[in-house]
């Protein structure tokens, strides 16, 4: 198995074929959760596709053996309206961080270490582009029991420690249950 992590610019069908909604007229996120969750179904992927289109996009794809099967959103936190406005995960600092809000593994591949890559891949991709500071708002994956599909978009703790991140401070946000961490790395 090959797997390639590639910045989303110039990769908008890779984009919709992990987090693009298939069925006409069905809803979905199209990633727009924490950018801007106003915008109607028929706008998503249009705001997304001009997202792809300019550096430094809205995140990178993993490609296994050429298809694109994973996502991961990261950009700098001021690109993401819901998180300027947040309660529940605060700022540490006046630094404008770049962040890693959302996973998507398409079915058939997961459970083969792709949230993995993707984070590695997040991380150049955001050094690339002059990032400071990356953070995370994963669940905390100490506790009991197994993260479902629908909670762990965020990514858990421990993937988050394997790729160098730090535990800073607990929110007050949760997702599945379990609470969430602010998680950061600093790359300058």
């Amino acid at each position: 198995m090959t797997v390639e992590v590639l910045s989303a610019v110039g990769r908008y069908d890779g984009f919709f074929e992990v987090v693009g909604v298939k069925k006409p007229g069905g809803g979905g996120c199209w990633c727009m959760s924490y950018r801007d969750s106003r915008l109607n179904n028929l706008e998503r992927p249009l705001y997304m596709r001009d997202e792809c289109s300019r550096e430094p996009g809205p995140g990178v794809l993993a490609y296994v053996d050429g298809t694109p099967a994973g996502w991961c959103s990261i950009a700098p936190r001021s690109s993401y309206r819901r998180l300027m406005n947040s309660r529940t995960i605060p700022f540490l600092d006046e630094r404008d961080a770049w962040v890693a809000v959302c996973f998507v593994v398409r079915p058939g591949f997961r459970g083969r270490g792709l949230m993995h890559a993707l984070l590695d891949g997040a991380v150049e991709h955001a050094r690339a582009h002059g990032a400071e500071v990356i953070e995370g708002y994963p669940i905390e994956s100490d506790s009991p029991g197994k993260v479902d599909v629908i909670s762990g978009y965020v990514g858990t703790t421990r993937l988050f420690e394997r790729a160098g991140f730090e535990r800073v401070a607990e929110t007050t946000a949760h997702s599945g249950g379990r609470v969430r961490w602010i998680m950061r790395r600093e790359l300058a």
